[in-house]
This record gives C-alpha cells, structure tokens and sequence, in this order.
C-alpha cells in the first residue's frame, strides 16, 4: 500500500490533509475533531491583535457544491483569547500551525511572537484574504511588502513560517518568491478569488460587503495553475489549496508540484467527516495509479528537467 506520510517544512505529518484556515476552526474542540476524523493537522483561524466582530450579514452565499463565495471580514475573538483554545487542541495532540493577520510588518512580526508563544508548530501568514480592508491581499500584493512582512517574522519567532498568497494578481510567482528571499519555510497557494454576486431583484450585491472571495471546486484549476508555475521557481515547499474535495482533486496539486493540501469548503459541504474518506482513500488511489508514495507524486506531472533548470527543492 502506497506510504502517505509526509515531513513539511521539518513536521512530521501521518497524511497531506490539513484543515484550511477559516474553516471548522473557531474552538479547539472543532480543531480536535478535524484532526481525530483524520486530518494529518489544522491551520487555525486567522487571528488579530484584537477581537474583529468581522462584517454583517450576509457573509455567505453557496453555488451547490460547486463553490461559496464568503465575505465574512476576518472575524476572530484576538491573540488575547484564542490561546486557551489552541491548548485543547494541543493537549489532544494536534499538529497545529496559527494562522494570523495584520497590517504592517510590525503588526505582523507581534502577534507571530504572540501566536508562536502558544507552542503551535508553525505559523501561516495570511497575506491573501480578498476583502479585508487595509489586510490580506492589501498587505500582500507587493513583493517588496511581503518581503518584508515574512522577514520581520522569521526574525521575531523560532519556528518555520509559511505565506499563503493570493491568485488576485497578476504575478504569483513574485509575491511566492519575495516570501521566499524574505526566509518563509513554505508557501500556501491560494487563498479564495475575488468575485462577486448581485441579487436581481434587490439590484444590489448578495452580500453585505459585496466583493467577497470565491472557494471550493469551481477554483481548483486557478490553485493548480498557481502551484504548477511555483514548483518551477521555488526551493521551499508548496502547500496546495483550493477546491480539494476528492483524492484525485489532492492528487492532481500533487502532480503540479504541491507536498501537502489544506481542505477546507469541501469541510463546509460535507463536515469534517471528509477527511476520513480522503485519508482512506489516498493510498489505493495511489497504488491504482502507480505510485509508491504520496512523495513520489509531488512534482511528477512536470517534464523531466536537467538540474540546473530548476532550483533544488529544499527537504521537507
């Protein structure tokens, strides 16, 4: 049976499976509850300096099963009461990675030293969110800005740190590269799409905010673009996102370069139930299309290159 182990950035997980940040993921019983239904680990919340009642309703709006577009304005309870949540999840063994936001290098820099003093084992910048005024995408759609944002971080803390990027631009590669210079350990790629709704009737957007960002399945063919064009120019490793509901859906950011995968509207739809099917069915999927490892399939969908084509791949 094919091994779907994998080591990210020097953790150690017993599959690719994370829960996606903004997902299931506002106490720590949820946390525990990703993760004992077999997820390999959980991205937490984004989380401020200070609580963030987020944007009024409608937040919401699902399109079947094939995507949800959301605005919900970075709701979170602040790094001053989301600790005690983290620890259920910890005391229960989850491997966990914080995600956090701000508006400035310094902003950042602090609530990672304070994120990081919770004992997760890694933290995700969210550099990407596309609604959020002054934060996200904001901040990170400048790679002279998201350089200095992953820097100041990996200065102020002393465990790996990953930057999740946004597709709402027109060069990913340079905002995954500028992370890169400034010492992330891995990129996450993406966040949700820009998009919009309009209500005929009342002739104005669906939702209250307006602009919102579009997830789920709908945008797996932007995810993989973005991971396929980031294999080629990166040393650290990939973490894939968007649209992943299925084996094959994980399987096929694994061909375009991805080590790991984080789920997270697919969890909306399903409940957290689906990491359970996706954990049992990786490995036949993978014996079935003739891999021996969940490693051997990283990158596989790219042609054969001389070394010096492409940078060598840091371990982990």
């Amino acid at each position: 049976m094919a091994a779907v182990e994998v080591t990210l950035a020097g953790i150690r997980l017993r599959n690719p499976f994370l829960l996606a940040s903004g997902i299931w993921g506002e106490s720590g019983e949820s946390l525990k509850g990703a993760y004992a239904a077999g997820a390999a680990g959980v991205v937490t919340k984004s989380i401020g300096a200070e609580p963030r009642p987020g944007y009024p309703n409608p937040t919401v709006e699902a399109y079947g099963t094939w995507g949800m577009l959301n605005a919900m304005g970075l709701p979170n309870p602040g790094i001053g009461e989301y600790p005690r949540e983290i620890a259920i999840a910890r005391n229960a063994g989850v491997p966990l990675i914080g995600s956090v936001f701000a508006g400035d290098a310094d902003g950042f820099a602090e609530i990672s030293r304070r994120m990081a003093e919770t004992r997760v084992q890694a933290l995700e910048l969210n550099l990407s969110c596309p609604h959020a005024k002054g934060l996200g995408s904001e901040v990170g759609s400048d790679p002279a800005e998201v350089e200095r944002v992953v820097r100041a971080v990996v200065r102020s803390v002393q465990i790996p740190v990953f930057a999740k990027i946004t597709p709402n631009t027109a060069d990913p590669v340079a905002l995954a590269l500028a992370a890169e210079r400034g010492g992330a350990a891995a990129i996450t790629a993406i966040n949700t799409v820009r998009a919009l709704a309009i209500d005929l009737t009342l002739r104005r957007p669906v939702l209250a905010n307006g602009l919102g960002g579009l997830s789920g399945p709908a945008v797996k063919p932007v995810g993989l673009a973005v991971v396929w064009q980031l294999y080629n120019a990166l040393r650290v490793p990939i973490l894939g996102a968007g649209g992943i509901s299925t084996v094959d859906d994980a399987i096929e950011y694994a061909l375009a370069g991805a080590r790991a995968v984080e789920v997270g509207t697919a969890v909306a739809f399903e409940g957290v139930r689906v990491f359970e099917t996706l954990s049992r069915n990786l490995p036949s999927r993978l014996d079935a299309l003739g891999f021996d490892s969940w490693e051997a399939a990283v990158g596989a969908a790219h042609p054969p290159r001389a070394a010096t084509d492409r940078p060598a791949k840091a371990e982990g």
